[in-house]
């Protein structure tokens, strides 16, 4: 297949690499605007990988022009944080072309539904293939010249969903082939909500406040920053999320039971379930506060689920307060900016029957 890959951080990163190193023909674009390294990887002819996957996958085109790198393409993945799917839509609609299948992965804070708004499409619209996947397939960070390193890949736990749903087997047949344990669901808010970062990150960053100011991150982010105390407040965030399911009527999994099918951990609690998973060992703590665990997590996971609470008449006071918390530690104001909403999206006329439909 001839994929493009927009967003070369991390994520993007390995997606571009495992299809290039399992034959594809793979253009990885990356924004000029941001240090993600696409020049160096330019220059490499592609990216190289160390981990639980091993290996070298030579690119066709790497660098920041959206139009080449989209060209031909049959499937385009759009791979990065919430607050980068709609720029990154955006850039790419003068460049696709009817048909085409377009994943975004993870699908952070409904990413289907911000494509097709950003297209300028109607949710039950057919001119592409739109879909999502509930979080990335990998643990793995960039950690060198054109090197990233993957810690974990997912042996199952993965949800894809499609907007609409009848174009689900064609996103499978793109994903299988790479990814194991792929599970198709009916809604994108059954992916969307699975996504566990936001359950997760703000809970283990908020509670490791004074160790990240003053080490830098110098520590293992899950095996020394989640303590029973922490696992706490991940569990009471949790709790809130599986609650939101609930009241849609989509299915969802606990963290701790996702990660257990998935792969990462090996325990299904809340506290040692994290610090002992062997799919996040060796994974360091961010550099600095201002970072996408509170400015994505928060800013657009928490403040999307916590808006979809609203509407639903389901409390979230464990969300609300690490909102607050984060607002207070970053000194911005998440609410006001208001990332992702129910109505940014707009679905806040819809019932809890119609929003589960979609």
């Amino acid at each position: 297949m001839n994929i493009a890959v927009l967003g070369s951080g991390n994520g993007g990163c390995a997606v571009a690499f495992e299809y290039a190193f399992n034959g594809h023909q793979v253009s990885l674009y990356g924004s000029l605007d941001y240090d993600t390294g696409i020049n160096d990887i330019a220059e490499a002819g592609g990216i190289t990988a160390a981990g639980v996957v091993e290996g070298f996958g030579p690119l066709a085109y790497a660098g920041g022009d959206i139009e080449k790198a989209l060209d031909g393409a049959e499937v385009v993945f759009i791979v990065g944080p919430a607050f980068a799917t709609e720029p990154l839509a955006t850039d790419a609609k003068p460049y696709l072309t009817p048909g085409q299948t377009i994943i975004v992965c993870p699908g952070s804070g409904g990413g289907a539904i911000v494509v097709k708004r950003a297209l300028g499409l109607a949710l039950d619209d057919e001119t592409y293939t739109i879909g999502e996947t509930s979080t990335l397939p990998y643990a793995v960070r960039i950690d060198g010249t054109a090197h990233i390193t993957i810690f974990h890949k997912l042996v199952g736990g993965l949800l894809v969903s499609a907007l609409p749903s009848s174009g689900v087997d064609r996103l499978m047949e793109v994903l299988t082939p790479i990814y194991e344990g792929l599970e198709s669901v009916d809604s994108v808010f059954a992916t969307t909500l699975q996504n566990g970062n936001p359950v997760i990150h703000p809970a283990v960053t908020l509670l490791n406040t004074g160790l990240i100011e003053r080490t830098g991150g110098d520590f293992l982010f899950y095996e020394e920053g989640v303590t029973p105390a922490v696992g706490r407040l991940i569990e009471a965030v949790d709790n809130e999320r599986i609650a939101l399911a609930e009241a849609l009527g989509v299915p969802l999994m606990s963290e701790p039971r996702a990660g257990y099918v998935q792969g990462y951990m090996q325990e299904e609690n809340y506290s040692t379930g994290y610090s002992k998973a062997s799919g996040f060992l060796g994974i360091r703590a961010q550099q600095q506060l201002d970072n996408r665990y509170l400015t994505e997590d928060v800013g657009y996971g928490l403040i999307f689920f916590a808006d979809l609470g609203r509407q639903l008449g389901v409390p979230t006071p464990a969300m609300d307060a690490v909102t607050t918390i984060a607002s207070i530690v970053l000194d911005r104001d998440f609410r006001a900016e208001a990332g992702r909403t129910m109505r940014s999206l707009g679905l806040d006329q819809l019932s809890a029957s119609e929003l589960a439909a979609l």
